[in-house]
């Protein structure tokens, strides 16, 4: 209870004096206001300036604090916990605060430098790119072959020079989901000459335009549903040693074939044999031969078919690469179709071998089957329906 009323009095009183301090400026005497602070204690000289008839003290604040003091001695002496002479006793009043103004020395330091002024962030732009789900890739190649032999040399033979230049390119679409589309064009062309040869100064030992499109929608894991277009011929007529017939020629034939069926992404031994294997149930097989002496050579029936010739039945083409070594691959591509009167199979073979990074050797076999090709050997015999070609060369590659 005592407690309570101490507090309250307190409380008005520092208010009346807050209020009068605020009001006047501050005077030598304004360190009096320690006594509101301290254990209520009976001051003798608030005693001494309240009943003396003029007042040694014109400070307003500190009269106020003596009325305020007195007050609380008349009224609630109860309250007064010692005297002035008590603390004095005890050593706690330190008689230098009540009688001297304690000021406090104001040193002027230089001014602290501001805060710099954090960096503001340039504005970034954000730039989202359409993803590109086309590849692109090519390689060519420009080969030399030559063979030399005397005119004694005690076996025979004929000296001989030729040439091949190869150029592939392909560009592949996958957008990773559902859909491929891969398109490939193989373009070869070789000449060869050979003294023997009195009529053709020059002659083609490889000649082909192939291009392959093919478009699939993913049906499971590495299976696609696929939709291929092959379409090929050659650059150059074809001849013989000595013969001035044409044997072949640009559009003589020109084959285009279209299978519906499945196709399998090849990735074997740790994906060094890559490739496609595409089977084609329902496929058709359009040729065409511009030269009407040679529809007949080609299985065009003369003279009912003057110049095409239109097949369905099934096909089969597989393309891969095997990457053996660093620097020894081998390529192989299979094509067979079958109108189930007539068959034809292809399976050509690359050995590539890489000297350096622009010198490479190459070893080309080529075994093929066609038996809508009727011909005749000079003695009348039959032709057998097997075919091979094969060479090897060496020369400049570069891939990109």
């Amino acid at each position: 209870m005592h407690a309570d009323m101490r507090k309250l009095a307190l409380f008005i009183l520092a208010a009346g004096v807050l209020s009068a301090s605020a009001a006047e400026p501050k005077s030598k005497n304004s360190s009096s206001c320690y006594r509101l602070f301290t254990p209520l204690t009976f001051f003798h000289n608030v005693a001494s300036n309240q009943l003396s008839i003029t007042s040694d003290n014109p400070d307003e604040v500190n009269q106020a604090i003596d009325q305020a003091l007195m007050h609380v001695y008349l009224n609630r002496p109860d309250l007064v916990q010692v005297t002035q002479r008590e603390q004095e006793n005890a050593g706690t009043l330190r008689q230098d605060i009540i009688e001297s103004t304690v000021s406090q020395t104001v040193e002027m330091v230089e001014q602290a430098a501001p805060m710099p002024d954090a960096p503001v962030a340039a504005p970034v732009e954000l730039v989202v790119e359409k993803p590109n789900f086309w590849k692109y890739k090519g390689d060519g190649a420009l080969q030399f072959m030559q063979n030399h032999v005397s005119d004694n040399w005690y076996k025979g033979g004929e000296s001989n020079y030729s040439a091949i230049g190869t150029l592939t390119l392909e560009a592949n679409y996958d957008n990773k989901e559902k859909w491929k589309w891969d398109n490939k064009l193989e373009m070869k062309l070789g000449f060869q000459t050979s003294p023997s040869d009195t009529v053709n100064k020059f002659k083609t030992n490889e000649d082909i335009i192939r291009l392959t499109s093919k478009i699939g929608l993913k049906a499971v894991n590495r299976w696609y549903y696929t939709l291929q277009v092959q379409a090929y011929t050659q650059f150059y007529h074809g001849l013989k040693s000595n013969k001035e017939f044409v044997f072949s020629d640009f559009m003589s034939p020109f084959n285009l074939s279209a299978g519906l069926g499945m196709d399998y992404k090849v990735e074997w031994l740790k994906k060094r044999l890559t490739g496609t294997i595409n089977m084609s149930p329902l496929a058709v097989n359009y040729r065409y031969v511009d030269r009407a002496n040679l529809a007949q050579s080609f299985g065009v029936k003369v003279p009912k078919h003057t110049h095409s010739l239109t097949d369905f039945g099934s096909q089969l083409t597989a393309q891969l690469e095997w990457k053996i070594t660093d620097n020894f691959s081998w390529k192989s591509r299979v094509y067979g179709f079958t109108s189930y009167h007539r068959a034809q199979l292809e399976w050509e073979n690359t050995f590539n071998l890489k000297v350096s990074k622009y010198i490479s050797a190459n070893l080309f076999l080529y075994p093929r089957l066609d038996d809508s090709n009727k011909k005749y050997k000079d003695d009348g015999s039959r032709m057998s329906y097997w075919q091979f070609k094969e060479y090897s060369s060496l020369g400049f590659s570069y891939n990109f």
